[in-house]
């Protein structure tokens, strides 16, 4: 069967490292307090020791359970959570697992934490701690220690812990905060906008109760968290239909359908009000965009134009690309995306010796490219994964989708001297568009590849909303079933 005929299963991980990177902003990202006339104080007779089960819900269907345990420890206290999910992807159950442990100061500012995310063989591990102004986090990738730190002008804190923040301070109807997040999923710090609301009547376990809400605004999409008098979560609501609420650990555990979720990847997706029957052999493609707010997105420069709601694509060429691509002018513009990240292992001896076996130091920057691709092709199998993509993970499991994919490309094409950017978008596939993730890499020229479809340049129905490393792939979350296109001309 032709490659195009099997593509739609393997985009399924674009979307899905969004979701979950929201769900770790949400339930495993740090927060720093802004607004100086919101104070969070220690609390006066100190938190009650808790036991928190949840079930996780995609419209009313039972797809996981949530754990959060809160106990006391001699200086502070200690946060634990453990997040159980099962999703369907174009039809494949897959099975994440999330583990996260924070050690709060008494004011419950976070001292030290770990973190764990794994589906299947895919395992991602962080841990970190705060010295004076500095968060340090430490990951591993083949047994290479790594380490990163982000400079933190406050203690930040748990956000698995914010609800009882909010409590300890006293939070009221009306009160408004911006929060800073650092996502372990991204390595990245985003704003997140607080208001507190009013009081609601709500139904929990069966019972009715008092509740307060709280509204977390995150990168154009909110997420709704109702707590209760004592600063336990008593529900949470989300995007694309999914929820959380309290339950018993009975209830929590039993129940868990095998056909899992909604097809969340096709849920997400736009349909398209025509049929393109080979996206390769376009040349041009123009689609109106309604229903979001373009002003944070990528979506102008290179081969992309956007004016008065109309995008227009148009395929780069390969003719005249210079031999040697970099001067003094330009390495301003690419030294930056040479650069290795802790998704991005460039400076990995794997992904070295990978880059020394494929490609020729006398190659011009296009034919290392198209030398990685095919060794990506032949070397990676294309097998829907969710988890935390990096590359050295992605040559150790030799399996991945688009995510895994663009990684790996991009750590490649730094290590062989090609400056190399993650894009992610929507691409279309079979009548709708879908969201997915592939590569910009510099040749004299920004030019767009896709190494999960094995395209240079990438077939124009590309459509780039985000551009850098991983974590600006979170500037999609605040377009998911939002966004609407429609094609006004193609050739």
């Amino acid at each position: 069967m032709p490659l195009y005929k099997n593509k739609s299963f393997l985009v399924a991980g674009a979307l899905l490292c969004l979701l979950f990177a929201f769900l770790l902003a949400v339930r495993t990202g740090f927060f720093k307090k802004e607004i100086p006339e919101y104070t969070f104080i220690s609390p006066a007779e100190g938190l009650a020791e808790r036991d928190t089960w949840m079930k996780i819900l995609q419209h009313d269907r039972k797809i996981g359970f949530s754990r959060s345990v809160l106990s006391k420890e001699a200086n502070g206290y200690k946060m634990q959570e453990y997040v159980f999910m099962r999703v369907n992807t174009m039809g494949m159950i897959q099975d994440i697992n999330l583990k996260t442990e924070g050690h709060l100061n008494p004011d419950l500012t976070l001292r030290a934490f770990d973190f764990e995310i794994s589906s299947g063989k895919f395992v991602f591990k962080a841990n970190g701690e705060i010295n004076g102004k500095i968060l340090s986090i430490y990951t591993r990738d083949s047994g290479t220690l790594r380490k990163i730190d982000i400079p933190v002008s406050n203690k930040p804190y748990l956000a698995a812990g914010v609800a009882d923040a909010a409590f300890a301070g006293g939070a009221n109807p009306g009160d408004v905060f911006t929060l800073d997040v650092f996502d372990p999923a991204t390595m990245g710090q985003v704003p997140v906008l607080v208001k507190v609301g009013e009081k609601e009547e709500i139904i929990t376990g069966g019972e009715k109760t008092t509740a307060i809400k709280l509204l977390l605004t995150f990168k154009g999409t909110t997420q709704y968290l109702w707590i209760g008098n004592n600063g336990e979560i008593l529900r949470e609501k989300g995007i694309l239909g999914m929820s959380l609420e309290k339950t018993t650990k009975e209830d929590a555990l039993n129940g868990l359908s095998l056909q899992a979720s909604e097809d969340l990847t096709k849920i997400a997706s736009v349909q398209s009000n025509v049929i393109i029957d080979d996206p390769g052999k376009l040349s041009l493609l123009k689609v109106k965009i309604e229903g979001i707010e373009t002003g944070s997105l990528k979506i102008n420069g290179e081969r992309q134009r956007f004016e008065n709601s109309i995008l227009t694509v148009e395929k780069e060429s390969l003719i005249a690309l210079p031999e040697h691509p970099f001067t003094e002018k330009s390495e301003i513009i690419w030294l930056y995306f040479l650069k290795p990240t802790q998704f991005i292992q460039s400076d990995n001896k794997k992904i070295i010796d990978i880059v020394a076996k494929t490609t020729d130091p006398a190659d011009p920057p296009l034919i290392k490219v198209q030398k990685i691709v095919k060794w990506i092709n032949t070397n990676i199998e294309k097998r829907p994964v969710i988890s935390l993509p990096d590359a050295v993970s992605t040559v150790e499991n030799k399996a991945g989708d688009c995510n895994e994919h663009a990684v790996l490309l991009a750590a490649l094409s730094r290590a062989a001297g090609i400056p190399a950017k993650i894009e992610s978008g929507l691409v279309y596939l079979n009548g709708r568009f879908y969201y997915h993730a592939w590569n910009l890499v510099y040749l004299g020229r920004w030019v767009t590849v896709d190494p999960l479809f094995g395209q240079i340049p990438a077939d124009v129905t590309h459509i780039r909303f985000s551009s850098g490393d991983s974590k600006e792939q979170l500037d999609l979350m605040g377009i998911i079933g939002k966004v609407k296109l429609k094609v006004v001309d193609y050739k």
